[in-house]
């Protein structure tokens, strides 16, 4: 239930918000807007009329619209929308408006979903100050999982502390993984105390998963201390407490949290030896992991793994901002998360990132499910991040969605009149085609991804 919920409320607000920017702008230019819908096809029961404007519900929830009055013809558009338009005086349609004027029409969703991302980010931010992990020394770097342009950070003595990436001064690890996955760079530089030489990693800013592997092989020397024991869960059979250490796996010692997770992962349903400090007290106790699956970093598949059932006392710092602090870093992770979806988008196009990689409104019901039981803070960011998904998503250059519009309309500017209508129509049906095999795929993916066999 809680998915579901979770679901409905990401999708139903980044969509109500993308929509209203098109219906005020419409507003404030004297367009006029027959239908106000929050999904497609024919309107369910949840349906009023306002003025000239009918605000419905429809059954096909994968998006919405706001109808435009218009006299064209749309390409088999409004057998998806349903309705037809209401008579309304020339001066009145869309087509008659002046180009500038449409193109503010048609800007205003991707627009009103940027400064959602905007103003949910700042909230945070402000509302309660950024949790960072203060601790910046390196423990080691996962060469099983790292890019190979990244393989002189090996050398770098475990414990090293990092004290500037890209030339920046970094004082939590939030800023080192920032700096990893700055995609305006071709370069990461390391800088270390302690008179060790600087590394410089080579990755193209378009290298994207080359990025994500450097950020998942880095660890940092955060050390394997309980902060929270699960009920019911291995750990908590064995007698783990919350503040025990762990040092020791079977015969494998444990220097810091990650190297504990990287040793019960590969032992789903196994039986351990755990030797942990309890105050003076040194003990070794017994313990048979669980089983659970993830995705594995490396070949993006799904494996069993094992788990204690215990969480980490992660050291934090809380950073306040004041009102204009907190607008510059809503905009700070509005830009980052907007170059993350851009080189994404670009990846998918080069074939750099596999189509499988796409989610549906599966995909986005789980992770909203998950944001949700996380707090308030992950759910807003989560919501924030999916309105930038979307509004990168309507400017892409296929007729039907915003983008493809915004083209005709360009085109219009260049060639002093319109693109004849007869060609946007053809266009506009070739584009609906792409955007239904773009939804069955992401579908598909979904549905694999729920079967696990993805």
């Amino acid at each position: 239930m809680t998915t579901l919920v979770a679901a409905l409320v990401v999708l139903g607000v980044v969509i109500f918000v993308h929509e209203l920017g098109h219906f005020l702008a419409a507003k404030a230019v004297g367009v006029g807007v027959p239908r106000f819908s929050i999904g497609f096809g024919s309107p369910t029961p949840l349906r009023f009329r306002y003025g000239e404007t009918e605000y419905v519900l429809s059954w096909i929830p994968l998006g919405g619209y706001v109808k435009m009055a218009t006299a064209e013809e749309e390409g088999g558009v409004s057998s998806i929308e349903g309705g037809g338009a209401a008579e309304f005086p020339p001066h009145r349609l869309f087509e008659h408006k002046p180009l500038w004027a449409r193109i503010l029409v048609l800007s205003a969703g991707v627009i009103m979903n940027v400064l959602l991302a905007w103003g949910v980010y700042a909230g945070i931010a402000l509302g309660g100050g950024q949790l960072v992990d203060p601790i910046t020394r390196l423990a080691e770097i996962d060469t099983t999982v790292a890019p190979a342009e990244a393989r002189d950070l090996a050398t770098v003595p475990f414990g090293t502390t990092i004290t500037r990436v890209n030339g920046d001064t970094v004082t939590s690890w939030n800023d080192v993984i920032a700096a990893v996955a700055d995609l305006g760079s071709e370069r990461v530089r390391f800088d270390f105390a302690g008179g060790i030489d600087p590394v410089i990693v080579h990755i193209p800013g378009t290298a994207v998963e080359a990025r994500l592997r450097l950020r998942n092989a880095l660890h940092n020397l955060r050390e394997a201390r309980v902060a929270r024991v699960e009920p019911a869960s291995p750990a908590a059979a064995a007698g783990i407490e919350p503040g025990d250490l762990v040092v020791r796996i079977n015969a494998d010692t444990v220097r810091y949290w990650d190297e504990l997770v990287a040793l019960v992962r590969p032992r789903p349903e196994a039986l351990v030896e755990v030797t942990l400090v309890r105050g003076d007290e040194v003990r070794t106790v017994p313990v048979q992991t669980d089983a659970t699956e993830d995705r594995d970093p490396t070949t993006g598949g799904r494996v069993r793994v094992g788990r204690l059932g215990v969480h980490v006392a992660e050291p934090v710092r809380r950073v306040e901002f004041t009102a204009a602090g907190a607008l510059k870093e809503g905009l700070r992770q509005t830009g980052a998360q907007t170059r993350l979806v851009l080189v994404t988008v670009r990846g998918l196009v080069f074939g750099r990132i596999s189509p499988k990689e796409l989610g549906g409104p599966i995909a986005i019901g789980q992770l909203s499910g998950e944001a949700a039981r996380a707090g308030p803070v992950p759910f807003l960011a989560f919501m924030a991040f999916i309105s930038i998904n979307l509004a990168i998503f309507n400017l892409l250059p296929i007729p039907v969605l915003d983008g493809g519009h915004l083209v005709f309309l360009v085109l219009e500017g260049l060639r002093g009149k319109p693109v004849p209508a007869g060609v946007r129509i053809r266009f506009t049906q070739v584009g609906l085609a792409l955007l239904f095999a773009l939804v069955l795929l992401v579908m598909y993916n979904d549905v694999l991804r729920v079967l696990g066999l993805h």
